[in-house]
């Protein structure tokens, strides 16, 4: 799903694709910067409960990390969007 375009030891650039009913096990991200290339409705589940989110081609998000998610598309869509994560010596 999610493919390693650019790396350093400080950053990451992820892209992400989910075509409709494909999603993504339990997994973190440190603190990043999302880019929606196109987009969808997604299912997000984490410690904070389960949510649907409708994400609007070009829109962005930024998030100071998660300690862990699991994410499906549940949209009839394929939603891709590119992730710019700030790494710590990894």
């Amino acid at each position: 799903m999610c493919e390693r375009l650019y790396q350093t030891s400080d950053r990451r650039v992820l892209r992400c694709t989910f075509p409709p009913g494909v999603g993504h096990e339990r997994h973190f991200h440190p603190a990043h910067f999302g880019y929606a290339l196109t987009g969808g409705t997604m299912k997000l589940v984490s410690a904070d409960g389960e949510r649907t989110a409708t994400i609007e081609t070009g829109s962005s998000y930024s998030s100071e990390g998660v300690a862990w998610h699991e994410v499906v598309n549940v949209g009839d869509t394929t939603v891709t969007y590119l992730i710019f994560e700030e790494l710590s010596g990894e």
